[in-house]
C-alpha cells in the first residue's frame, strides 16, 4: 500500500487503530520504555530519542553509557522529563518496561563498540519476550540471525546502508518495485518488522508492506533517525508491531511537511520534536 502524507482521509483511517489513553487509566498503564544509547563520542542522538518518547508514553527510562562518567552524570541535568538509570540496574528495567529501544548513539568501534555487541546479544538472549526496537549502533554491530531467536517481533530501523551490511543484500540501486519485494521477503525470513529509512520510507512485517511518501529535504540533517527510533518504541509500547512503524514514519513525515509552511527547509530537530504532538492531534482528534 502506498501512502502518501497529502492524503488527509486515508491517514486518519489508519489511525483509527492508534491505541489512545483511557479515561479512567493511572500512570505507567499508557506506556512505559526504556531507551538505551549514547556513547563518549555521541551524546544527543538517544537524547532526542528519550525526549521524543516523554511526550507519548507515561515513563520513560534512560540509559546511557559510563564509559564517559562527566557525560553521564550531566544527563541528569539535561533529561528531566524521564528516568536516567545506570546500566547495572537495567535487569530491573527491562523487566518492567513495555517496549525497549536500543542503539541510537552506541558505538561500533573499539570498547564501545564490544560492549554494543555484548549489550545486543544478551538483552535478545535473555529477553526474547520483550518488544525492541533495534537503531543504528545496534543494528550495525548484531548479527541477523538474533531476531529470529525472539519471541515477539522486533522492529528494526535501518537506512539502506546499514540494511545492505546487515543482510549482506544490496538494495540502494534497485527500483522501487524490488525494494519493496526484498523488505518483504527479507522481513520474513527474521521475523521481524523492518522500516527502511530512505526518501521514500518502505515498512514491511513479511506479509503487509507499506510504502510512506512525504517529509522534505530539511529531513537530511542528523537526529531524525533518532526522532523517527524515539517515535517508533513510543508507539510501540501500546500498539502492534507494524503499526507501530507505520505510524511513526507517518507522523515524521506529516511534521516535516507541515514545518516546512513556516520554516521552509531550514528547521531543526528541537522544531520537530516540538511539533509532533500537535501533529498526531491533528490527525486524530
Amino acid at each position: 500500500m502506498v501512502i502518501k502524507t497529502t492524503d488527509t482521509k486515508l491517514i486518519k483511517s489508519l489511525f483509527k487503530k492508534f491505541t489512545l489513553p483511557q479515561p479512567n487509566s493511572h500512570k505507567g498503564q499508557n506506556g512505559k520504555v526504556l531507551i538505551i544509547g549514547g556513547s563518549s563520542l555521541f551524546h544527543a542522538a538517544s537524547l532526542w530519542a528519550a525526549e521524543v518518547a516523554s511526550h507519548f508514553v507515561d515513563i520513560v527510562h534512560y540509559s546511557s553509557t559510563e564509559e564517559n562518567r562527566q557525560v553521564f552524570l550531566s544527563l541528569k541535568k539535561k533529561f528531566i522529563n524521564g528516568i536516567i538509570v545506570p546500566q547495572k540496574e537495567l535487569i530491573h528495567y527491562l523487566k518492567e518496561d513495555d517496549a525497549i529501544l536500543i542503539g541510537p548513539g552506541m558505538m561500533r568501534d573499539e570498547e564501545e563498540g564490544k560492549h554494543t555487541y555484548e549489550l545486543t546479544h544478551k538483552l535478545i538472549k535473555d529477553f526474547p519476550e520483550k518488544r525492541f526496537v533495534f537503531d543504528a549502533g545496534s543494528l550495525q554491530m548484531m548479527k541477523p540471525g538474533w531476531l529470529k531467536k525472539l519471541e515477539t517481533p522486533a522492529i528494526i530501523t535501518p537506512h539502506q546502508i546499514e540494511f545492505e551490511n546487515l543482510f549482506n543484500v544490496l538494495i540502494r540501486e534497485k527500483s522501487l518495485e524490488q525494494k519493496q519485494t526484498i523488505i518483504r521477503e527479507t522481513a520474513k525470513k527474521y521475523h521481524c518488522v523492518i522500516l527502511l529509512k530512505a526518501i521514500v520510507d518502505i515498512i514491511s512485517d513479511g506479509d503487509k508492506t507499506y510504502v510512506i511518501e512525504g517529509g522534505n529535504q530539511g529531513l537530511t540533517k542528523g537526529g531524525t533517525g533518532d526522532v523517527l527510533a524515539g517515535l517508533t518504541v513510543s508507539f510501540y509500547a501500546r500498539n502492534d508491531c507494524l503499526n507501530s512503524a507505520v505510524f511513526a514514519s507517518i507522523l515524521l513525515k506529516t511534521t516535516a511537511d507541515n514545518l516546512f509552511e513556516s520554516k521552509g527547509y531550514w528547521y531543526n530537530i528541537s522544531d520537530i520534536i516540538n511539533r509532533l504532538s500537535e501533529e498526531l492531534k491533528k490527525i486524530i482528534l
